[in-house]
């Protein structure tokens, strides 16, 4: 058995890594808040944007855009999203799992051939640790999400499928639920699926909701032609902004076990630390009392 001194130390060390845990939770928790209030101050545009192309395309308009042509895939590019620092769980393990999944279904392209943009160090230096050299992202795009940078990288990766350079774009990121749910997803990001460009709850609410009689110039087919771009800005903004939210999740309930486990190693060593001392005064008093008798 353990010596009181012993025990007692080991308890200031997990008292120690308690109020770390802690503080850790607290600052996660006001940054998830933080997350969350930026995510609902978007949504309403994001809904207006949705429903704006919702509009048109439920008239069957024709698409002239070159981010809606399929071409056979011979060079792909793969946009993960990942946390900068560690401490939040299986996030960051989750997010190098699929990729892992995703370079393995394109493997027959060829290592040169796969390229991955990366957002956040960790899945930068997973993808380093695999062998392959990552392209340059926004470096404040994973911690600090904003649409210009957003913006730029989408650009980025929209110049590329144009001019050839890549034939598929795949996007790896999580969806922020709720606090205690977030969803890892894998998605085509280009070329652009218009079917599937609208989510379901807004195509449910559009079936309920009268279509505006619009005054388009010059015409509805180069508004959705112009709308495209818009919306492909709008997407890499929502999963650095959901990746985010979700990081902080992760990291709060990640504390907050960690932060459980400490209180009940306290409770376990502090009953071990007193047995222990209490058997060390039994033994006292049984000396004292064995060397009256002699």
């Amino acid at each position: 058995m353990a010596s009181l001194k012993e025990v007692k130390t080991r308890i200031n060390s997990v008292q120690s890594t308690r109020k770390i845990t802690s503080a850790m939770k607290m600052v996660a928790s006001a940054k998830l808040h933080k997350a969350q209030a930026a995510i609902e101050n978007m949504l309403p545009y994001q809904k207006k944007l949705n429903k704006i192309l919702t509009n048109f395309l439920s008239a069957d308009l024709p698409v002239e855009s070159p981010y809606v042509k399929k071409r056979e895939v011979k060079r792909v590019a793969i946009v993960v999203f990942s946390s900068n620092t560690s401490l939040c769980g299986a996030f960051n393990a989750n997010v190098i799992k699929m990729l892992m999944q995703t370079i393995g279904e394109f493997r027959t392209l060829g290592q040169d051939n796969i390229l991955i943009f990366p957002v956040g160090k960790k899945v930068e230096e997973a993808a380093k640790r695999m062998g392959f050299s990552t392209q340059e992202t926004p470096p404040m795009l994973s911690d600090k999400p904003s649409y210009q940078d957003a913006a730029d990288l989408a650009h980025h990766l929209m110049e590329m499928y144009v001019s050839g350079e890549v034939d598929r774009v795949e996007l790896i990121y999580h969806h922020f639920k709720s606090m205690g749910v977030q969803i890892l997803l894998r998605e085509t990001y280009l070329p652009i699926d218009l079917t599937h460009a609208v989510d379901q709850e807004e195509q449910k609410e559009a079936e309920h909701v009268i279509v505006n009689d619009y005054i388009i110039e010059p015409s509805a087919e180069q508004l959705i032609a112009d709308l495209i771009p818009t919306v492909l800005n709008q997407k890499i903004f929502t999963a650095a902004m959901d990746s985010n939210a979700s990081e902080h999740a992760a990291r709060t309930l990640a504390m907050q076990v960690a932060t459980d486990n400490a209180n009940d190693l306290i409770q376990d060593l502090t009953k071990q630390y007193n047995k222990s001392r209490q058997q060390a005064i039994t033994n006292e008093l049984l000396d004292i009392v064995g060397g009256s008798m002699k």
